[in-house]
């Protein structure tokens, strides 16, 4: 019978083998990145809503990119202020005024939050009761950190039309410059493929259901079938709800593009462990059980090949070697689409220790009743309540 450590070994690089393999194509970062020129005689007419709290830092930049988009058919948008302390409703305005198309923008002020609703998604029903006038054919929902560049958002309808589609969206491309943002955003993208395999989540005929929060294109019908964003108002991981909602109705897709592309800046690696803490456990069900489950499935994962290369069995140390070969050739394409270095890929089981870490943090926020912690609002219990 083989020892312990010979099976755990093995059983990492039989994981890897399948992930690899079987497992939607997660890694495969530039099959997803195929947004069609633009082509048709017929343009929705879309609604960007955006919800804003405290975000002077981006939102003119975002504001601007949107409104000088090269779109063929009728684009407003719409900014909700949530109650921000830091003028960005006069930002979003001034950023309007300053390229000429204030009568294209609707600076909304935010109402207090009710319960049974997320900070965000608040922000977004009120949005959407505003967009009704305007009778969109669609809508597109983003941050207020992203900008867009090229022709992307003519793609996306292109998209929506061609494919018959109910939703598109765009995995934004996160900043990353800081060592804290190389050190994690690129794995964020790996880790975000493994949980939502884009192959899958683009397949009718499967399940699996998610979307990118920073840049969805949902049709104004598809919306209203599912009930509106009143159906997961309470929900923490706010795009993978509306996604599984959204393709309860048809068929959606989730890709790449790098003209949609995030300006948010983290320097420290706390600043991206909160964002990570935010909703970790939230993604694991509340549940400490699933928590001990995915740490122990990471820690064999990631974590043992590392260790077990040291090991004084032959086989034990090929087999482990194997799966550290693996898991850093799945990591290159990520690396690659942000210009990263491929040697990150032999840095990925550190990399996955530093993000079980923050799945553990999110859980014991949780329990402190600090769970979902994001600009001032925990938020967290509204979700697991549900």
């Amino acid at each position: 019978m083989l020892p312990l450590i010979t099976l755990v070994a093995a059983l990492a690089l039989a994981a890897w083998i399948y992930l690899i393999a079987l497992h939607g194509d997660f890694w495969r970062t530039s099959k997803f990145d195929d947004l069609p020129a633009p082509s048709g005689q017929s343009w929705p007419r879309i609604v960007a809503v955006v919800p804003a709290r405290d975000e002077a830092a981006n939102i003119e930049r975002s504001v601007k990119s949107i409104l000088q988009q090269p779109y063929p058919g009728s684009l407003s948008m719409i900014v909700i202020d949530d109650q921000s302390t830091d003028g960005t409703a006069e930002l979003a305005a001034r950023a309007a005024a300053a390229i000429g198309a204030s009568d294209r923008l609707t600076v909304l002020r935010g109402q207090p939050l009710p319960a049974g609703w997320t900070g965000k998604l608040w922000a977004v029903k009120q949005g959407l009761n505003h967009a009704v006038q305007f009778s969109p054919d669609a809508v597109l929902l983003t941050d207020a950190d992203i900008v867009y560049s090229g022709d992307v958002i003519a793609r996306l309808a292109t998209r929506l039309r061609s494919g018959n589609l109910v939703m598109v969206s765009i995995m934004a491309r996160l900043n990353c410059v800081s060592f804290a943002e190389r050190f994690l955003i690129p794995a964020f993208v790996l880790f975000f493929g493994m949980l939502y395999p884009f192959g899958w989540v683009n397949t009718p005929r499967r399940r699996m259901a998610a979307a990118a929060g920073g840049c969805i294109l949902a049709r104004w019908g598809a919306l209203q079938a599912i009930g509106g964003i009143d159906s997961i108002r309470g929900a923490l991981i706010d795009d993978c709800a509306l996604g599984a909602k959204l393709k309860s109705v048809g068929p959606i897709w989730l890709g790449f593009s790098q003209d949609v592309r995030s300006i948010r800046v983290s320097e420290r690696i706390s600043d991206i462990g909160r964002m990570i803490s935010r909703t970790a456990y939230a993604q694991l069900r509340y549940s400490l059980l699933v928590v001990a489950g995915m740490t122990i499935a990471m820690a064999v994962i990631f974590v043992a090949p590392v260790a077990l290369v040291f090991a004084a069995d032959p086989l034990t140390r090929l087999l482990a070697a194997g799966s550290w070969v693996l898991m850093a050739l799945a990591f290159q394409p990520t690396l690659r689409y942000y210009g990263q270095s491929p040697l990150w890929g032999a840095a990925l089981p550190i990399i996955a220790s530093a993000y079980m870490i923050f799945t553990l943090n999110s859980a014991y926020q949780h329990l402190r009743g600090r769970g979902g912690m994001w600009k001032g609002r925990a938020q967290a219990n509204i979700s697991a309540s549900r």
